[in-house]
Protein backbone atom coordinates (compact mmCIF):
# COMPACT_ATOMS: atom_id res chain seq x y z
CA UNK A 1 0.00 0.00 0.00
CA UNK A 2 1.12 3.48 -1.13
CA UNK A 3 2.80 5.86 2.05
CA UNK A 4 1.38 8.72 1.76
CA UNK A 5 2.74 10.58 4.77
CA UNK A 6 4.81 9.86 7.75
CA UNK A 7 4.79 11.21 11.19
CA UNK A 8 3.96 9.94 14.57
CA UNK A 9 0.99 9.72 17.07
CA UNK A 10 1.72 11.57 20.06
CA UNK A 11 -0.14 11.50 23.15
CA UNK A 12 1.18 12.26 26.59
CA UNK A 13 4.76 12.02 26.30
CA UNK A 14 4.34 8.80 23.84
CA UNK A 15 4.99 8.64 20.35
CA UNK A 16 4.16 5.98 18.23
CA UNK A 17 5.61 6.48 14.68
CA UNK A 18 3.14 5.27 11.84
CA UNK A 19 2.92 5.65 8.02
CA UNK A 20 -0.40 6.85 6.64
CA UNK A 21 -2.14 5.39 3.74
CA UNK A 22 -5.31 5.87 1.37
CA UNK A 23 -8.13 3.71 2.86
CA UNK A 24 -10.88 4.42 -0.34
CA UNK A 25 -9.90 4.88 -3.62
CA UNK A 26 -12.64 6.18 -6.46
CA UNK A 27 -13.93 4.41 -8.74
CA UNK A 28 -15.15 6.31 -11.15
CA UNK A 29 -13.95 6.33 -14.97
CA UNK A 30 -11.79 9.71 -15.58
CA UNK A 31 -12.22 10.97 -19.22
CA UNK A 32 -9.91 13.01 -21.15
CA UNK A 33 -10.75 16.00 -23.29
CA UNK A 34 -9.83 15.23 -27.59
CA UNK A 35 -9.74 16.81 -30.29
CA UNK A 36 -13.02 16.07 -32.01
CA UNK A 37 -10.84 15.88 -35.88
CA UNK A 38 -7.71 14.08 -34.94
CA UNK A 39 -8.72 12.53 -31.57
CA UNK A 40 -6.06 13.38 -29.67
CA UNK A 41 -5.71 14.32 -26.23
CA UNK A 42 -6.04 18.37 -25.52
CA UNK A 43 -2.79 20.08 -23.63
CA UNK A 44 -3.94 22.50 -20.92
CA UNK A 45 -1.84 25.47 -21.77
CA UNK A 46 -1.19 28.20 -18.72
CA UNK A 47 -1.00 31.76 -20.56
CA UNK A 48 -0.23 35.06 -19.07
CA UNK A 49 -3.35 37.21 -20.68
CA UNK A 50 -1.38 40.75 -20.38
CA UNK A 51 1.89 39.40 -21.35
CA UNK A 52 0.57 36.74 -24.17
CA UNK A 53 3.05 34.20 -23.39
CA UNK A 54 2.73 30.56 -22.22
CA UNK A 55 3.91 30.68 -18.65
CA UNK A 56 6.19 27.29 -17.25
CA UNK A 57 5.43 25.66 -13.60
CA UNK A 58 9.03 27.59 -12.43
CA UNK A 59 7.17 31.04 -13.27
CA UNK A 60 4.20 30.76 -11.56
CA UNK A 61 3.68 32.36 -7.66
CA UNK A 62 0.92 31.70 -5.41
CA UNK A 63 -1.13 34.85 -4.65
CA UNK A 64 -4.80 35.94 -2.70
CA UNK A 65 -6.68 38.03 -4.32
CA UNK A 66 -7.45 40.39 -1.07
CA UNK A 67 -9.37 42.92 -3.64
CA UNK A 68 -10.46 43.09 -7.36
CA UNK A 69 -7.55 42.17 -9.60
CA UNK A 70 -4.93 42.65 -6.80
CA UNK A 71 -3.28 40.62 -4.85
CA UNK A 72 -0.70 39.64 -2.50
CA UNK A 73 2.03 37.08 -3.53
CA UNK A 74 3.15 34.51 -0.99
CA UNK A 75 6.69 32.85 -1.74
CA UNK A 76 7.23 28.99 -0.52
CA UNK A 77 9.68 30.66 2.04
CA UNK A 78 6.79 32.57 3.74
CA UNK A 79 4.65 29.61 3.22
CA UNK A 80 7.29 26.99 4.76
CA UNK A 81 7.68 29.79 7.75
CA UNK A 82 3.49 28.92 9.27
CA UNK A 83 4.93 24.90 9.23
CA UNK A 84 5.13 24.14 12.64
CA UNK A 85 8.43 21.96 14.09
CA UNK A 86 5.68 19.05 15.27
CA UNK A 87 4.30 19.02 11.29
CA UNK A 88 4.67 15.54 11.20
CA UNK A 89 3.16 14.58 14.58
CA UNK A 90 -0.66 13.24 14.87
CA UNK A 91 -1.46 15.44 18.48
CA UNK A 92 -4.35 13.72 20.34
CA UNK A 93 -6.25 16.06 21.94
CA UNK A 94 -9.14 14.62 23.55
CA UNK A 95 -10.93 11.13 23.81
CA UNK A 96 -14.38 11.21 23.60
CA UNK A 97 -17.29 8.92 22.31
CA UNK A 98 -17.78 8.17 18.72
CA UNK A 99 -21.70 9.00 19.06
CA UNK A 100 -20.94 12.61 19.67
CA UNK A 101 -19.47 13.34 16.63
CA UNK A 102 -21.93 13.78 13.85
CA UNK A 103 -20.68 12.25 10.21
CA UNK A 104 -21.39 15.75 8.77
CA UNK A 105 -17.89 16.56 10.20
CA UNK A 106 -15.83 13.71 8.37
CA UNK A 107 -13.95 14.16 5.37
CA UNK A 108 -11.50 11.95 4.12
CA UNK A 109 -10.46 8.16 5.69
CA UNK A 110 -6.71 6.78 6.17
CA UNK A 111 -5.13 4.24 7.63
CA UNK A 112 -2.20 4.29 10.10
CA UNK A 113 0.03 1.90 9.98
CA UNK A 114 2.89 1.24 12.44
CA UNK A 115 6.73 1.78 11.82
CA UNK A 116 8.70 -1.85 12.31
CA UNK A 117 9.99 -0.28 15.68
CA UNK A 118 6.50 0.77 17.32
CA UNK A 119 4.55 -2.33 16.79
CA UNK A 120 3.94 -2.74 20.33
CA UNK A 121 3.01 0.43 21.55
CA UNK A 122 0.44 0.89 18.12
CA UNK A 123 -1.11 -2.26 19.46
CA UNK A 124 -1.61 -0.82 22.54
CA UNK A 125 -3.18 2.33 21.91
CA UNK A 126 -5.24 0.31 19.60
CA UNK A 127 -6.07 -2.29 22.68
CA UNK A 128 -6.38 0.68 25.34
CA UNK A 129 -8.74 2.67 22.82
CA UNK A 130 -11.01 -0.56 22.14
CA UNK A 131 -11.76 -1.68 25.50
CA UNK A 132 -12.89 2.03 26.23
CA UNK A 133 -15.30 2.59 24.02
CA UNK A 134 -13.34 6.03 23.26
CA UNK A 135 -12.29 7.94 19.92
CA UNK A 136 -9.33 10.20 19.74
CA UNK A 137 -9.39 13.77 18.69
CA UNK A 138 -6.46 15.36 17.48
CA UNK A 139 -4.55 17.50 15.23
CA UNK A 140 -2.09 17.31 12.48
CA UNK A 141 -0.47 19.18 9.57
CA UNK A 142 -1.03 18.14 5.88
CA UNK A 143 -0.28 19.83 2.94
CA UNK A 144 0.44 23.15 4.56
CA UNK A 145 -3.11 22.64 6.11
CA UNK A 146 -3.78 21.95 9.93
CA UNK A 147 -6.60 19.26 10.35
CA UNK A 148 -8.98 18.58 12.80
CA UNK A 149 -8.95 14.24 13.13
CA UNK A 150 -10.98 11.41 14.56
CA UNK A 151 -8.64 8.14 15.08
CA UNK A 152 -10.11 4.85 15.83
CA UNK A 153 -10.23 1.40 16.17
CA UNK A 154 -11.23 -0.59 12.51
CA UNK A 155 -10.50 -3.75 11.77
CA UNK A 156 -7.47 -4.26 14.43
CA UNK A 157 -6.01 -0.92 13.24
CA UNK A 158 -6.45 2.37 13.25
CA UNK A 159 -7.98 5.06 10.87
CA UNK A 160 -7.77 8.38 10.19
CA UNK A 161 -10.90 10.55 9.60
CA UNK A 162 -9.52 13.98 8.78
CA UNK A 163 -12.71 16.85 9.52
CA UNK A 164 -14.06 19.96 8.71
CA UNK A 165 -14.14 22.51 11.51
CA UNK A 166 -16.95 24.05 13.05
CA UNK A 167 -17.20 27.00 10.79
CA UNK A 168 -16.56 24.92 7.92
CA UNK A 169 -20.41 23.56 8.13
CA UNK A 170 -23.08 25.23 6.44
CA UNK A 171 -26.36 25.02 7.94
CA UNK A 172 -29.84 24.75 6.02
CA UNK A 173 -32.54 26.71 6.15
CA UNK A 174 -35.48 25.07 7.51
CA UNK A 175 -38.52 26.31 5.82
CA UNK A 176 -41.06 23.15 6.50
CA UNK A 177 -40.76 23.50 10.28
CA UNK A 178 -44.05 24.93 11.17
CA UNK A 179 -46.06 21.54 8.88
CA UNK A 180 -46.63 19.23 11.62
CA UNK A 181 -47.72 15.59 10.24
CA UNK A 182 -50.68 13.79 11.54
CA UNK A 183 -50.50 11.08 14.07
CA UNK A 184 -51.94 8.44 11.56
CA UNK A 185 -49.30 9.61 9.15
CA UNK A 186 -46.08 9.16 11.43
CA UNK A 187 -47.91 5.78 12.71
CA UNK A 188 -47.33 4.64 9.38
CA UNK A 189 -44.09 5.89 8.39
CA UNK A 190 -42.95 4.46 11.42
CA UNK A 191 -44.02 1.22 10.44
CA UNK A 192 -43.00 1.71 6.80
CA UNK A 193 -39.04 2.51 7.87
CA UNK A 194 -39.45 -0.89 10.32
CA UNK A 195 -40.17 -2.85 7.47
CA UNK A 196 -37.32 -1.33 5.60
CA UNK A 197 -34.93 -1.64 8.54
CA UNK A 198 -31.78 -4.99 7.73
CA UNK A 199 -28.69 -5.25 9.39
CA UNK A 200 -25.73 -3.21 7.19
CA UNK A 201 -24.78 -5.33 4.44
CA UNK A 202 -22.42 -3.22 2.74
CA UNK A 203 -21.76 -5.73 0.34
CA UNK A 204 -25.11 -5.76 -1.47
CA UNK A 205 -25.02 -2.02 -2.51
CA UNK A 206 -23.14 -1.22 -5.70
CA UNK A 207 -23.19 1.51 -8.34
CA UNK A 208 -25.04 0.56 -11.05
CA UNK A 209 -24.01 3.67 -12.87
CA UNK A 210 -20.56 2.59 -12.92
CA UNK A 211 -21.36 -0.61 -13.93
CA UNK A 212 -23.02 0.82 -17.01
CA UNK A 213 -20.35 2.89 -18.04
CA UNK A 214 -17.80 0.02 -17.72
CA UNK A 215 -20.54 -1.93 -19.81
CA UNK A 216 -20.77 0.77 -22.33
CA UNK A 217 -17.23 1.35 -22.47
CA UNK A 218 -16.35 -2.46 -23.19
CA UNK A 219 -19.31 -2.21 -26.11
CA UNK A 220 -17.30 0.71 -27.98
CA UNK A 221 -13.83 -0.32 -27.32
CA UNK A 222 -15.43 -3.71 -29.04
CA UNK A 223 -17.75 -1.92 -31.84
CA UNK A 224 -20.69 -3.29 -30.27
CA UNK A 225 -23.91 -1.20 -29.01
CA UNK A 226 -25.20 -0.94 -25.92
CA UNK A 227 -28.40 0.18 -24.64
CA UNK A 228 -29.64 0.42 -20.86
CA UNK A 229 -32.98 -0.42 -20.21
CA UNK A 230 -35.55 2.20 -19.34
CA UNK A 231 -36.20 1.87 -15.72
CA UNK A 232 -40.67 1.35 -14.76
CA UNK A 233 -41.76 4.53 -13.23
CA UNK A 234 -43.72 4.94 -10.63
CA UNK A 235 -47.07 7.05 -10.84
CA UNK A 236 -47.09 11.01 -9.48
CA UNK A 237 -47.59 11.26 -5.56
CA UNK A 238 -51.06 13.40 -4.82
CA UNK A 239 -52.10 11.38 -1.37
CA UNK A 240 -49.63 11.01 0.91
CA UNK A 241 -52.03 8.18 3.37
CA UNK A 242 -52.42 6.29 -0.39
CA UNK A 243 -48.52 6.04 -0.65
CA UNK A 244 -47.85 4.80 2.70
CA UNK A 245 -50.55 2.59 2.82
CA UNK A 246 -49.06 0.74 -1.12
CA UNK A 247 -45.82 1.14 0.58
CA UNK A 248 -46.74 -0.64 3.76
CA UNK A 249 -48.61 -3.69 2.00
CA UNK A 250 -45.21 -4.31 -0.85
CA UNK A 251 -42.69 -3.74 2.44
CA UNK A 252 -44.70 -6.31 4.54
CA UNK A 253 -45.00 -9.06 1.71
CA UNK A 254 -41.49 -8.55 0.51
CA UNK A 255 -40.81 -9.33 4.39
CA UNK A 256 -42.90 -12.21 4.72
CA UNK A 257 -40.72 -13.61 1.85
CA UNK A 258 -37.43 -13.07 3.24
CA UNK A 259 -38.74 -14.39 6.64
CA UNK A 260 -39.77 -17.63 4.58
CA UNK A 261 -36.76 -17.79 2.64
CA UNK A 262 -34.90 -18.06 5.78
CA UNK A 263 -36.95 -20.71 7.93
CA UNK A 264 -36.54 -22.76 4.78
CA UNK A 265 -32.85 -22.07 4.05
CA UNK A 266 -33.51 -21.08 0.63
CA UNK A 267 -31.77 -18.69 -1.30
CA UNK A 268 -34.21 -18.61 -4.22
CA UNK A 269 -37.36 -16.47 -2.74
CA UNK A 270 -35.42 -14.31 -1.73
CA UNK A 271 -33.43 -13.29 -5.09
CA UNK A 272 -36.96 -13.66 -6.78
CA UNK A 273 -38.52 -11.02 -4.43
CA UNK A 274 -35.65 -8.75 -4.40
CA UNK A 275 -35.76 -8.63 -8.64
CA UNK A 276 -39.61 -7.93 -8.35
CA UNK A 277 -38.68 -5.28 -6.11
CA UNK A 278 -36.09 -3.52 -8.14
CA UNK A 279 -37.44 -3.72 -11.47
CA UNK A 280 -41.62 -3.39 -10.10
CA UNK A 281 -41.42 -0.04 -7.91
CA UNK A 282 -44.89 0.47 -6.70
CA UNK A 283 -47.14 3.21 -8.33
CA UNK A 284 -49.48 5.99 -6.93
CA UNK A 285 -51.94 6.28 -9.11
CA UNK A 286 -53.44 10.16 -10.33
CA UNK A 287 -55.95 11.93 -8.79
CA UNK A 288 -59.00 9.61 -9.54
CA UNK A 289 -57.70 6.66 -10.10
CA UNK A 290 -57.00 3.13 -7.83
CA UNK A 291 -53.55 3.04 -6.16
CA UNK A 292 -51.95 -0.08 -7.83
CA UNK A 293 -48.94 -2.11 -8.01
CA UNK A 294 -46.90 -2.90 -11.52
CA UNK A 295 -46.95 -6.61 -10.33
CA UNK A 296 -47.79 -9.14 -7.84
CA UNK A 297 -45.35 -11.12 -5.23
CA UNK A 298 -45.61 -14.50 -6.16
CA UNK A 299 -45.79 -16.88 -3.55
CA UNK A 300 -45.70 -20.38 -4.74
CA UNK A 301 -41.99 -21.85 -5.70
CA UNK A 302 -43.44 -22.53 -9.40
CA UNK A 303 -44.22 -18.65 -9.93
CA UNK A 304 -41.02 -17.75 -8.56
CA UNK A 305 -39.13 -19.60 -11.01
CA UNK A 306 -41.45 -18.50 -13.48
CA UNK A 307 -40.10 -15.26 -13.10
CA UNK A 308 -36.73 -15.65 -13.06
CA UNK A 309 -36.82 -17.86 -16.18
CA UNK A 310 -38.88 -14.42 -17.96
CA UNK A 311 -36.41 -12.24 -17.35
CA UNK A 312 -33.86 -11.50 -20.25
CA UNK A 313 -30.52 -12.91 -20.41
CA UNK A 314 -27.93 -10.41 -18.25
CA UNK A 315 -24.73 -9.33 -20.01
CA UNK A 316 -21.98 -10.72 -17.23
CA UNK A 317 -20.82 -7.49 -15.00
CA UNK A 318 -18.18 -6.23 -16.54
CA UNK A 319 -14.48 -6.57 -14.88
CA UNK A 320 -13.12 -3.17 -16.67
CA UNK A 321 -11.26 -1.04 -14.18
CA UNK A 322 -10.56 2.71 -14.12
CA UNK A 323 -6.69 3.52 -14.37
CA UNK A 324 -4.84 4.44 -11.36
CA UNK A 325 -3.35 7.82 -11.10
CA UNK A 326 -0.49 8.98 -8.53
CA UNK A 327 -0.82 12.52 -8.25
CA UNK A 328 2.25 13.98 -7.90
CA UNK A 329 2.00 14.94 -4.52
CA UNK A 330 1.81 11.43 -3.74
CA UNK A 331 5.06 10.40 -4.98
CA UNK A 332 6.69 13.42 -3.47
CA UNK A 333 5.54 12.64 -0.04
Amino acid sequence: MHTLWKGSISFGLVNVPVKMHAATETQEFKFNYLHKDCKNRIRSIKKCPTCDLEVGTNDLVKGFEYEKDRYVVLSEDDLASLEQPMSRSIDILDFINLTDIDPIYYQKSYYLSPEETAMKAYRLLCQSMEESGKVALARVTMRSKQHLACLRVFEKGLVMETMYYPKEIRHMDVVWDHLVPTEAELTMARQLIENLARPFEPEKYHDELREHMAQLIESKVAGETYQVETPVKGGKVVDLMEALRASIALTENEKGQLMDGKEDGSSKSIKSVKRIRADKPVEVAEAGESVKRADKVQTSDTEKTTILEDKPVVKPKSTLTPRKRTTRRAKEA
